[in-house]
């Protein structure tokens, strides 16, 4: 049912500057859960494939997909002959042919938000709902189904926007749209939202977004991934034409907000970790998560315990 993926890639990775002046963030190498190097929008496209979409638009910056078409490509004839014996590169070779032929690179011509980045997408999307992901966050379920599958599969339920959120603590709002509403009976990690709010206060949340059945001062928020009805576009492009802005962006958290007055929309609590790669400190917690949940956990923590008898 859900065909399409889009995830963006335009930001200018100001965090992980300098970094960042010879390479996009989101191809920042990690050592994924299965000992593999790979960059991060690899792991995130491997897992859209894997739960059955064929179909991914990347939004980049003009110019910089060069540096994406430079990775997502297979061995040459004469490069394969250095993994004759190396069978998990010519795996890894095969998915990345995969991958080139399911990629579209589409252009946001100017930085005005992340709302403005999202509809880049409209025409390519057309009038289908689509999955929205960030290219410089990792998704690690604590399940057998993935981050991505969940979501899709919350949408095949409930047939509306799905909007991934996870528990949240109160300091940490500052990071995060949250939402409120009403617990689903039949489903107890769903919940028919009626708030939706960008990085609130704590008092604000405090007063009008706490949800029944919530530990004290826990919150919902976004999980970063969505599966949106095309009426987003719609919504974005009343916004920009109209200048609709908050903190001088257009936000997709202020569209979601309307999308959810007009057409409902499910939140959906993910079991798994989100993972934002896109500063120093969180490049060094993505790379720790994925080796304790990978084939290196025995080994990374047979290190720690090492660190801390010398400590």
């Amino acid at each position: 049912m859900i065909k399409k993926a889009v995830i963006t890639a335009a930001g200018k990775g100001t965090r992980q500057y300098p970094a960042t002046n010879s390479i996009q963030k989101e191809l920042f190498p990690l050592v994924d859960r299965d000992g593999i190097t790979k960059p991060v929008i690899q792991i995130i496209a491997e897992q859209v494939v894997r739960a059955g979409i064929d179909e991914i638009a990347i939004i980049v910056n003009p110019g910089e997909e060069r540096q994406f078409k430079s990775h997502f490509k297979s061995l040459s004839e004469n490069e394969k002959s250095s993994f004759t014996n190396k069978k998990w590169g010519l795996r890894q070779s095969e998915m990345l042919a995969h991958l080139e032929n399911s990629i579209t690179y589409l252009y946001q011509e100017q930085q005005e938000g992340y709302g403005h980045a999202v509809n880049c997408a409209a025409d390519w999307v057309g009038d289908e709902p689509f999955l929205l992901l960030l290219g410089d966050h990792l998704y690690v379920s604590q399940t057998d189904v993935s981050c991505v599958q969940q979501v899709i599969e919350g949408y095949k339920l409930f047939k509306k926007s799905i909007y991934a959120v996870k528990q949240t603590p109160a300091e940490l709002l500052y990071l995060f749209g949250t939402v409120a509403g009403e617990q689903i009976p039949e489903s107890p990690n769903a919940y028919q939202l009626n708030k939706i709010v960008e990085k609130p206060q704590v008092a604000y949340a405090r007063e009008n977004l706490a949800i029944e059945g919530l530990p004290a001062d826990m919150f919902l928020t976004f999980f970063g991934m969505h599966v949106l009805s095309t009426k987003i576009f719609e919504i974005l492009q009343n916004h920009i034409k109209n200048n609709v802005r908050q903190n001088g962006e257009i936000q997709l958290t202020t569209a979601q907000a309307e999308l959810c007055a007009a057409e409902g929309a499910v939140g959906l609590e993910i079991q798994g970790e989100r993972l934002d790669m896109g500063t120093p400190l969180g490049l060094l917690e993505t790379q720790l998560a994925l080796a304790l949940n990978g084939v290196f956990e025995h080994d990374i923590k047979l290190a720690f315990n090492r660190l801390q008898s010398k400590n």
